[in-house]
């Protein structure tokens, strides 16, 4: 069974010792129930990841000790955005975690006209590091050593404003299905509307700024649904899938 993997950001690099932050050495004492001289994966955000050894524990500080590096690289060669319009409670959650899982490069959450959720400000920072924090324990689960980037949540008529420097695809009922489009040719965003899906000021908005119409399909997916089914078909097309 492989090592637990831990992120640590503190710049990692063979002999450097260090403390765990304290909601990871918390994991590490109490949830995984490791104790001195086990083994750890440390991983500092910046690709590969190294062998660690737990020096201490004491309550609630871990103390580790880092060894060789390891050169291994888990990120997908499909750079896929996701711009995803803000759900309801903590949908936001899962979707994130779900996409970092799937190979998701950042995240853009977006407040659109039928978003439930409304945050900004302090609440909005406070949201926005709370979700940081779940792509790191996504990437620390599924292998991944470089943290995808969730941006600060912006308004939608914000974000479609800016000049696009890659290709924008917007998931939208009745459009052309994803399977007919040509493979991405470089690095491109993928917009997904929140519950009731975007609307139709937006859907014009999107269209007039040139993103792409695509669909899953015949059946309208929900808005935790849609941008997983979405990024893994990308993936079983063009991407890690696809061998």
């Amino acid at each position: 069974m492989p090592p637990p993997r831990i992120h640590c950001d503190v710049r990692l690099g063979p002999g450097a010792q260090f403390t765990l932050a304290p909601e990871a050495a918390q994991h590490v004492s109490r949830a995984l129930r490791l104790k001195v001289g086990d083994g750890l994966a440390v991983f500092d955000g910046r690709g590969g990841e190294y062998e660690a050894v737990i020096q201490r524990i004491d309550r609630d500080r871990v103390d580790v000790k880092v060894g060789a590096a390891r050169d291994v690289e888990r990120e997908p060669a499909l750079a896929v955005g996701l711009v995803q319009g803000l759900p309801e409670a903590d949908k936001m959650d899962w979707i994130i975690q779900k996409a970092v899982e799937l190979g998701v490069a950042w995240i853009q959450p977006l407040v659109c006209d039928r978003s439930v959720v409304r945050i900004t400000g302090e609440r909005a920072a406070r949201r926005e590091a709370h979700w940081r924090r779940v792509a790191v324990a996504a990437c620390e689960q599924c292998g991944r050593n470089r943290i995808p980037d969730v941006y600060p949540t912006l308004a939608f008529q914000v974000w479609i404003a800016a000049p696009a420097s890659i290709p924008r695809w917007m998931l939208q009922p009745g459009a052309p299905p994803l399977a007919l489009h040509a493979p991405p040719e470089g690095a491109f965003e993928l917009l997904v509307g929140p519950e009731g899906g975007l609307s139709d000021r937006e859907r014009d908005l999107a269209l007039g700024r040139g993103c792409e119409p695509l669909s899953l399909g015949p059946r309208v997916l929900r808005a935790e649904t849609a941008p997983l089914a979405a990024l893994a078909a990308i993936q079983a097309l063009w991407g890690d899938f696809s061998g």
